[in-house]
């Protein structure tokens, strides 16, 4: 779908080109007299590939985190063609900051050029960056809290139930960790970007855009240090979650093991009175009580043993 949107005078200053056909990228390429990058172009990861002049026409790419309802297993690449007349963005999935734009253009505020509509796409990812690390940050508390909570009281949960919870557990902070790694590679590139353009672009972007782009860089480097955090404290649930899954399993193993343990002097006695031979207590009248009480004693004393110690 391509959509072009004019400034004041009616010259076109915006060419939106969102996941295109062949024939609207020839109409874009006709127009800007740059080609169009395909999608291989865009996610190629080389800094010269994703940071270049051509033409005077500075052309940028990286990768970017779609909305999450969007269900985009990976960053998909956005392109950005920008000169002092003209901006050719090319994306192929919704974003938040394009829609900002847009309502911004609707209302004819100052972003009629072409590096003011690309400062305003940059703030507006960086504004739903900001807002999904906090979305993230808000989660990993409550996960956080559902995982340490419910193991701070020695009555706990039958293990089976536990087991299930510390599973889920485990899955939601995985996802948590793979959106972070999506959008620091989001947040990498856009401050490759607001680097690149202050630096070649400086003797036609202006002053105040020199000053939002300090600005975006600076909002930048603290979302990057905030995802730092995030992803370390990512790391540490996953030990811990981990953790408690250990001890699970060793409490398992523990009541196994005793179980096991108890059992053995029982079956001894009984399987001592069992033989095929003839015994002084086969013949007393009390010789089946006798027998009954050894068994029983021998599983009490093991229980009373482990129950001393502690162990169980």
């Amino acid at each position: 779908m391509l959509k072009s949107y004019l400034d004041a005078s009616g010259r076109v200053t915006w060419i939106d080109l969102f996941d295109p056909t062949a024939e609207e990228i020839e109409q874009a390429t006709a127009f800007s007299k740059v080609p169009i990058p395909t999608r291989a172009q865009l996610e190629e990861i080389e800094s010269s590939s994703r940071l270049r002049v051509e033409g005077g026409t500075l052309c940028l790419s990286m990768p970017v985190s779609a909305h999450p309802e969007q269900n985009e297993t990976a960053p998909t690449p956005i392109g950005f063609l920008l000169s002092p007349t003209t901006l050719v963005t090319l994306r192929y999935t919704e974003l938040h900051g394009f829609e900002d734009a847009k309502k911004q253009l609707a209302k004819g505020d100052s972003v009629q050029t072409s590096i003011g509509i690309f400062i305003a796409l940059l703030e507006g990812m960086i504004d739903f960056g900001a807002d999904i690390l906090e979305q993230i940050a808000t989660e990993l508390n409550e996960i956080s809290r559902r995982v340490f909570k419910g193991h701070d009281s020695p009555r706990r949960d039958p293990a089976g139930r536990s087991a299930r919870g510390l599973r889920q557990a485990l899955v939601d902070v995985g996802e948590r960790g793979e959106r972070l790694s999506q959008i620091r590679e989001t947040l990498l590139g856009m401050q490759r970007i607001a680097s690149f353009v202050a630096e070649k672009g400086h003797e036609w972007i202006g002053d105040d855009v020199q000053a939002r782009l300090r600005t975006a860089t600076g909002d930048l480097t603290s979302l990057t240090d905030f995802e730092v955090h995030l992803t370390d404290k990512v790391q540490f649930l996953l030990d811990a979650v981990l953790g408690f899954i250990n001890t699970e399993q060793n409490d398992i193993f523990k009541v196994l093991t005793i179980v096991s343990v108890v059992g053995i002097p029982p079956t001894l006695v009984a399987g001592m009175y069992g033989m095929n031979f003839q015994m002084p207590e086969y013949h007393w009248h009390y010789g089946y009580a006798w027998g009954l009480s050894l068994i029983l004693l021998s599983t009490i004393l093991p229980i009373a043993w482990f129950k001393w110690r502690g162990w169980w």
